[in-house]
């Protein structure tokens, strides 16, 4: 499997995402820079967390105009595996690929902890290697993850099950919900504030994040874009 790892001028978690996928996941992964036009040949498109163009006007708002986007929105539309994380979560919002907004944490303060994740739904691409209602040990690090949407879109994701984690205990920033991370209705576009790149290795502290990664390889070689002998 062929994973994407986006890079924007700013992104700082692109090479932890890198490592995730090359050394612990040992699948094939490649940097693409956010002004390349054609996505063609990847089998997932991760983009990682970080400032991209320094957070201006509001996280993710610059980023959302890059060349590379019209691309992702192409790949996603096709049904390829998008992980947006932190900074690339809120990328996917500003885009539309993922409805509802971020907004700056409720304590106004940047917060760096580990922090409980609940998986709400163990039953899309992302989350198929864990149980469901699993709780997991997943780090956190921004300052504007504090999930909104309206009451009709809230609704939509709870009737749809596209909250896949929720936080588990104290929420860390004021997010709707519990929301920690949510999916497209059509299940192939995942955005989340906690950082599975960076839990994929007990010397980490945690290996939690490693099984989400298996999880869309597991997917993808049991889907039909893998032509058996």
């Amino acid at each position: 499997m062929k994973f994407a790892v986006i890079v924007f001028p700013g992104s700082n978690c692109d090479v932890d995402m890198f490592h995730a996928i090359k050394d612990e996941l040992g699948e094939e992964v490649e940097y693409v820079w956010h002004n390349t036009e054609n996505l063609d040949g990847y089998d997932a498109i991760l983009l990682p967390g970080g400032f991209s163009y320094g957070d201006y006007l509001r996280s993710g708002a610059i980023a959302r105009f890059s060349k590379v986007m019209d691309a992702i929105v192409k790949a996603a539309n096709e049904g390829i595996p998008v992980l947006g994380v932190c900074n690339g979560f809120q990328i996917l919002l500003e885009v539309g690929l993922l409805p509802g907004a971020m907004r700056r944490n409720e304590q106004l303060k940047f917060k760096c902890e580990n922090v409980a994740l609940r998986v709400k739904n163990a039953d899309t691409m992302f989350s198929k290697a864990y149980n469901q209602d699993e709780v997991v040990a997943i780090p956190i690090a921004h300052g504007e993850g504090n999930y909104y949407c309206d009451e009709q879109t809230l609704a939509r994701l709870i009737e749809n099950r596209q909250i896949v984690f929720t936080y588990e205990g104290e929420n860390p920033n004021g997010s709707l919900a519990n929301v920690a991370g949510i999916v497209n209705e059509q299940g192939n576009v995942l955005g989340m504030m906690p950082h599975p790149e960076r839990a994929v290795d007990a010397l980490l502290g945690s290996e939690d994040g490693l099984r989400l990664f298996q999880s869309i390889v597991k997917n993808w070689r049991l889907s039909a874009h893998v032509v058996t002998s």
